[in-house]
């Protein structure tokens, strides 16, 4: 049975490709205001699972209700204003290479509301200065940032229309350690400041450890869900090493990031 305050919850689902089951008899629930974090092995389906909530990908069984909605049961008008209320950042920002980072934030505005295009250019710049962007960025084309600065403007064009739910697919992937803590502390301070409710899907130790309230494991099809805490005394051998071996020891230790590099 979900909580009260539960804004995601899921039952019985079931993911299938092919012959291959990767989720089967999943149940979860995601509470207002938390930062809810997903990990997982390879081929576990922590991407999967997150186009299943956001209904880009329909599961085989099972039901997902995101706000209080079934989101595979939704008519078009119905769907395109739930999809209003939540923002996704893709792992790798998903910016369109041929238009500006304004074009970029400025589709969610121009698709979802009547506002004029001289507001909305004010919008997309206030969205970047949220997210810790100078206002000219908003004239620069996406291959003129480094990978920390466009992971920062897809975070805005995530935010473009002030949503209730923040969906994050490794927000910090491909970043050196600096800019990697700078994604961290970013989503801190935006779920205080918004009172956003964060979902994200992350191999990041160190993100864990910073950010997240609760955290799934997604192990045997199934997913476990706890704090830190428990769950660094979970005895299944996937969580084990995840959470106890060196890299997990190094991330608790609060070393900073571990395994960092790429572009900053």
């Amino acid at each position: 049975m979900a909580a009260p305050s539960a804004v995601i919850e899921i039952d019985g689902l079931v993911t299938r490709f092919g012959q291959a089951v990767i989720h089967e008899d999943l149940d979860l629930s995601v509470e207002r205001g938390e930062v809810f974090a997903i990990v997982g092995g390879s081929g576990t389906g922590k991407s999967v699972l997150l186009r299943e909530i956001v209904g880009l990908m329909r599961p085989a069984e099972g039901r997902v209700r995101v706000l209080g909605h079934d989101v595979a049961r939704l008519d078009p008008g119905a769907a395109r204003h739930l999809r209003r209320r939540w923002g996704m950042l893709f792992q790798d920002g998903a910016l369109f290479s041929s238009l500006t980072v304004g074009e970029n934030i400025d589709l969610p505005l121009k698709e979802h509301t009547d506002i004029d295009p001289a507001t909305r250019r004010r919008l997309a710049q206030l969205k970047l200065g949220l997210v810790g962007l100078p206002a000219d960025t908003v004239d620069k084309y996406p291959a003129e940032l480094s990978g920390g600065m466009r992971k920062r403007a897809g975070l805005a064009r995530a935010l473009a229309l002030d949503p209730e739910l923040l969906f994050l697919d490794e927000p910090t992937a491909g970043l050196d350690p600096i800019a990697a803590n700078g994604v961290d502390e970013l989503v801190r301070s935006l779920r205080r400041a918004l009172g956003l409710t964060v979902v994200m899907v992350t191999h990041d130790l160190d993100s864990l450890h910073a950010i997240s309230d609760r955290i799934g494991v997604l192990v045997d099809k199934r997913i476990r869900v706890g704090t830190i805490a428990s769950l660094i005394q979970d005895d299944h051998p996937w969580i084990r090493d995840y959470f106890r071996g060196p890299r997990g020891r190094a991330a608790a230790g609060g070393g900073g990031k571990v395994g960092g590099g790429g572009e900053g």
